[in-house]
């Protein structure tokens, strides 16, 4: 760890108020010795790390982190405070603040040496030393493991860090943390068995002999046939760097203090190594402390377990074992790896999203598993369609079957083709959005009933508004059959016979007699509506989907406003203001990232090496109509490119309504140029939005003062590389 921490990036007398204005003295300091690229760009990322979950701890500890393209090279900064900043922990103000930057793309060595820092923290020597340490370069020595820290009162020594071997970051024995309650033969016992504290193994720490502290047993775990009880765990966190590997910690040593063997597996950002199966099998429970989806949970499976977020496992690591040997008592236990849901890995939606996520987060997620799945179709129909009009004419869609009329030499009949083979794809829109609808929610189970739902509301005329009902009562009507107890002897036929024939006819109850008649009411009120826009109320709404494609850029305002507008043209015969909705959103939608590949080319000293050479990839990405090609600007500045994407959006969307631009395809960008309606004053429009965008971002970076501490140097390519000043020139906190 020597080359992450040096006193330059200590400083014990932090003065900051604000954990923003923490993170942004220590930030300095890296931008001081060269670490840090773009002072601005890197705290943008802190605060988009610190926005998914607080970063302080119990034991007054502050651990800010993230991983940044702003980044040259793995950087831990120590700011110690004697006020106190509050990071959000659950009881108070921390004032041993970690700062640590990652490079986007560090490697495991690196990750290895970050997740060793966590395990430190869960030292109470370790941090007790640090709050002691009289200067910078003895708490970087600690902190690098050079000097060991000492026991308050007496003459040992507890060692924080291997101080021997820094060499050999990756090792287990120079990753692992002892147990300041344990013995160092104890430790020695423990350590070659513990989890690396890269994500390379999982941990194992066999049950001790029980210290005067520990809690009570009846005899020692071993000599009982049976064993001791084992757990097996699985920490993450959206980082992946620090508080994947302190909860690990922390269960390890309730463990120990338990008398229970423990296997951990931290699914960090260097990857991890799968549990062995024998392992997993002969676990008596699972914990699972995480906020990112535990992969590949099935493992898991037809045990008692206990589902907590990743601070949990840090603060209240001896409740969750408790818990868990108590669910193992009752006998309480998940789905087995054969039963119902998927092999018990959860639903689609639970192993791509975070499991301690609100309603309404999952219902966005449900929604969105549907129109992804939905999309392709819209994409094939919809160019098939518009592909047919080209070559056969607006009036291809009277053509008789090409079953009963084809020629080969005749350019209308493969117009014909096309248009009927589209119209064919089309049909399966909202049947697909149903039944992955419900797929999301209740795994292949829903799919029958989805489907069926969806089929249902093309035959009453409930259209778009529909599916989305269907799906989600099947996705809702499975996961309630599912909760049944069923006997085992049944359970063979559940997902093939009895989830599929109850669900469906529960469904089409439903849809027929139920609610079916008042959606087809709202749905042909909708149609009704977009049909009758008209003048100024189609540009105001031209220009708010503007501003909605550009808002999160690709993100769930983003999906919204574009799922909106394929509901306006996923029918046979979409009205004229559907396919105007259609071209606004598509040009709205192509003026971020073709604006950000513009600004980088007129301006490139305006940005860092790595975002010049994202603009070149933006503009393929622009013309193609992926938002998302605007992404790294985006989380590199927010303030200045999001703002200014949505104005140029808003002009482009109001502007390509106020041209009456149409579009049948719901995809393609440049590409599908030929197939709109007044292609050339749709091109003007995202021109108009694609400068106002450039000039703004321009404007607003030109406006920005550069880091405190750096000099920008003008490089060969034109643009700017911040450097480090002369030493005396260093600045230093307030």
């Amino acid at each position: 760890m020597s080359d992450m921490i040096t006193a330059d990036l200590v400083d014990l007398d932090l003065s900051a108020d604000t954990k923003e204005a923490a993170a942004r003295s220590l930030a300095e300091r890296m931008v001081a010795q060269g670490r840090v690229t773009d002072l601005d760009g890197f705290l943008a990322d802190v605060a988009a790390r610190e926005a998914q979950m607080p970063t302080g701890l119990d034991g007054g500890i502050g651990i800010p982190h993230c991983r940044s393209a702003h980044v040259t090279e793995p950087t831990l900064a120590f700011g110690r405070s004697a006020a106190g900043i509050d990071f959000g922990a659950p009881d108070g103000p921390a004032d041993l603040i970690f700062l640590i930057a990652a490079p986007a793309g560090a490697d495991d060595a690196h990750l290895t040496i970050l997740s060793s820092l966590a395990r430190q923290l869960m030292n109470a020597d370790f941090t007790a030393a640090l709050r002691s340490v009289p200067d910078a370069e003895g708490a970087a020595a600690l902190i690098r493991g050079d000097e060991a820290p000492r026991v308050a009162g007496g003459t040992g020594a507890v060692s924080a860090a291997p101080a021997s071997d820094d060499s050999a970051p990756a090792s287990d024995d120079s990753a692992e943390v002892s147990d300041d309650s344990a013995s160092a033969s104890q430790d020695s016992a423990v350590a070659p068995g513990a989890a690396s504290a890269g994500a390379t193994a999982g941990s194992t720490t066999p049950t001790p002999t029980p210290a005067p502290t520990a809690a009570p047993t009846a005899a020692p775990a071993d000599s009982a046939p049976a064993g001791p009880f084992r757990i097996v765990a699985v920490t993450s966190c959206p980082t992946g760097i620090a508080h994947t590997y302190m909860a690990a910690e922390s269960l390890e040593n309730a463990g120990r203090e338990a008398g229970v063997e423990i296997t951990v597996e931290p699914q960090g950002s260097a990857g991890f190594t799968r549990l062995d199966p024998a392992v997993i099998a002969a676990a008596d429970a699972v914990i699972f402390a995480h906020d990112v989806p535990v992969r590949e949970k099935d493992r898991f499976a037809g045990k008692p377990t206990v589902d907590v977020g990743v601070k949990a496992g840090i603060n209240r690591p001896a409740e969750l074992i408790a818990e868990v040997r108590a669910k193992a008592a009752r006998g309480e236990a998940t789905a087995p790896a054969a039963a119902g849901r998927g092999a018990g890995a959860g639903t689609p939606v639970e192993r791509t999203g975070d499991s301690t996520e609100g309603y309404g987060t999952k219902l966005r997620k449900w929604l969105m598993s549907g129109v992804s799945y939905m999309v392709p179709f819209v994409a094939a129909g919809g160019l098939l369609i518009a592909l047919g009009f080209a070559i056969g004419g607006y009036k291809i869609n009277k053509a008789p079957s090409v079953m009963d009329h084809f020629l080969w030499t005749q350019a209308d009949s493969w117009g014909a083709l096309l248009f009927q083979i589209g119209g064919v794809a089309f049909g399966f829109l909202v049947p697909v959005l149903a039944g992955y609808i419900a797929y999301g929610m209740a795994d292949r189970p829903g799919l029958v009933p989805g489907f069926v739902g969806g089929a249902i509301s093309l035959t009453i005329n409930a259209g778009f508004l529909g599916g989305l009902a269907a799906g989600l009562i099947a996705g809702g009507v499975v996961m309630a059959i599912q909760r049944v107890r069923i006997p085992a002897a049944l359970r063979g036929i559940m997902p093939v016979v009895v989830i599929p024939l109850i669900s469906s006819a529960i469904v089409g109850f439903l849809m027929f007699v139920v609610i079916g008649k008042p959606i087809a009411s709202a749905q042909k009120a909708m149609t009704d509506w977009l049909n009758g826009l008209t003048g100024t109320n189609a540009v105001l709404l031209g220009a708010l989907l503007g501003l909605m494609m550009c808002f999160d850029l690709g993100g769930p305002v983003n999906k919204v406003a574009y799922t909106f507008a394929t509901a306006g043209i996923a029918v046979s015969d979409p009205g004229d203001s559907a396919m105007k909705i259609m071209a606004a959103v598509m040009a709205a939608g192509m003026v971020p990232p073709l604006a950000m590949a513009l600004a980088t080319t007129v301006r490139g000293k305006l940005f860092t090496p790595t975002e010049r050479e994202n603009g070149k990839a933006a503009w393929v990405l622009g013309a193609s109509f992926i938002s998302e090609g605007a992404i790294p600007f985006a989380a590199a500045d927010p303030l200045r490119v999001i703002p200014s994407s949505m104005v140029g959006g808003a002009i482009t969307g109001a502007l390509s309504m106020t041209f009456g631009a149409t579009l049948r395809a719901p995809h393609g960008g440049i590409f599908v140029v030929p197939l709109i309606g007044n292609p050339l004053l749709y091109l003007v429009a995202i021109a108009a939005g694609v400068c106002a965008t450039t000039a703004l971002v321009v404007l607003l970076k030109g406006l920005r003062k550069p880091a405190p501490g750096t000099t920008p140097t003008e490089t060969a390519d034109g643009g700017t590389t911040p450097t480090a000043p002369e030493p005396e020139e260093q600045p230093v906190a307030a």
